[in-house]
């Protein structure tokens, strides 16, 4: 099949170095998928005007459920019919993103079927994307993908799609199992994913250790990273052939095979300077370490996260739409998490009825926190403060109290103070 609309501008996109999304999209063109077709001319349109020419579906989606479909309109449905609808559909994947063939086979049958063909591996919070459906799809869509055991995921004020890195599956440093953590809090939470009810999105993001291969800590209201607290493990041995050359420093990634510097590129780079190397032996003072991974990444056959492992908990991440963007902010600097975490999921419920009782409309419980002060979110969750919650000291070193707080009141207080500093 022919592509129907000529796009000199979307063939622009096909110049450059790298793969062009136009090209896949003319691939599925040329295979018969009118909506693929009707795409590039409505997407060229848009180039050309300068304006989007896309209308938000309100509200449409499956019986049952307020999310999981992001609905779309083409606002020029007489030149481009085969995206005259343009519905979205996001699938819940699987923990870490390990599917069968068979079980992708299954979706994409589907979806050549009843929608346009086009995937997206992965959107952002992790689900995987079907892109362009006709509104009398849906549910049939919907039917035949929990038929084959397939979930939507998350979308609009509601608990989007929990994500995981790959945890201890792949990955050595793994200290806490992210994705039975992944999948208990997906099956404990499904009436806040399918049905929102909140102020706005909320989102789990769990990295099995501090190096946060998903990036919890910049996205997620809700950060949960593996971590440890007794010492790391150092095998002195292997520390001395790092020193030696012996072995390559990062594993040899990025084709570090020169001789590693153990001063220089480790301990001077550390942080909170914890570290110290006479030449012969490494030493870590691990009450002043803040776990980067800095050092087990640059010698991962030297050293190794501790065995007393649990996880750091984070609140408030998110990207800059009605406020500006935030980092999570440590909430709960260690928590075992074990035993159907039942002490964590107590945390967040408490978390969640504060937010929903006070917070205000498309406000992230990280704003909501800025808004009515760490002190309320503390007394809300039955925290007590600690000095991990906070940034930096205090830069008014001054208290103020009522009268009526201060026995004795403030004029006895004032003669208390004159007479010790009187000079």
């Amino acid at each position: 099949m022919a592509i129907k609309h000529q796009t000199p501008m979307l063939d622009e996109l096909e110049k450059g170095p790298w793969p062009s999304f136009v090209t896949d999209i003319k691939q599925m063109a040329e295979a018969g998928k009118d909506a693929c077709a009707d795409l590039l001319g409505q997407l060229e349109l848009s180039y050309k005007e300068k304006e989007g020419h896309w209308k938000h579906g309100g509200i449409v989606g499956v019986l049952g459920y307020g999310g999981g479909v992001i609905g779309r309109y083409s606002d020029v449905p007489e030149l481009f019919p085969g995206v005259e609808h343009f519905h979205t559909l996001r699938v819940n994947q699987p923990a870490s993103k390990f599917y069968k063939t068979e079980r992708l086979r299954e979706v994409m049958d589907i979806w050549n079927r009843r929608g346009s063909g086009m995937v997206n591996m992965h959107g952002s919070t992790g689900d995987m994307v079907l892109l362009g459906a006709f509104t009398e799809e849906l549910e049939p869509i919907f039917a035949e993908l929990t038929q084959k055991g397939w979930d939507l995921g998350g979308s609009g004020s509601a608990l989007r799609t929990p994500s995981c890195c790959v945890g201890k599956a792949r990955c050595e440093w793994s200290c806490i199992d992210t994705q039975d953590i992944c999948y208990s809090l997906t099956q404990e939470y499904q009436d806040e994913m399918h049905r929102p009810a909140w102020p706005y999105k909320f989102k789990f993001k769990i990295s099995g250790c501090p190096n946060d291969c998903v990036a919890s800590i910049a996205r997620s209201d809700c950060s949960i990273i593996g971590t440890w607290r007794d010492n790391i493990r150092i095998d002195q041995k292997a520390v001395a052939a790092y020193a030696g050359g012996e072995l390559a420093a990062n594993g040899g990634a990025h084709g570090t095979d020169t001789k590693l510097d153990i001063q220089a590129d480790v301990c001077d780079l550390c942080p909170t300077q914890c570290m110290s190397f006479d030449g012969k032996e490494l030493k870590i003072n691990d009450a002043e370490c803040t776990r980067c991974m800095h050092c087990i990444n640059m010698m991962p056959q030297a050293l190794r996260p501790g065995t007393d492992t649990g996880a750091t908990v984070l609140i408030g991440a998110k990207a800059p739409i009605l406020e500006g963007a935030q980092m999570g902010s440590v909430i709960l600097p260690f928590i075992k998490m074990e035993d159907g975490y039942d002490d964590f999921k107590e945390f967040v419920d408490k978390m969640w009825d504060w937010w929903d009782e006070n917070g205000k409309n498309r406000e992230r419980i990280g704003e909501l926190i800025q808004r009515l002060g760490l002190s309320a979110f503390i007394k809300a969750c039955d925290l007590d403060p600690i000095p991990q919650m906070i940034k930096e000291p205090r830069s008014n070193p001054y208290i103020f109290y009522k009268e009526d707080e201060v026995p004795g009141g403030f004029e006895r207080d004032i003669a208390d103070y004159r007479k010790r500093h009187a000079r």
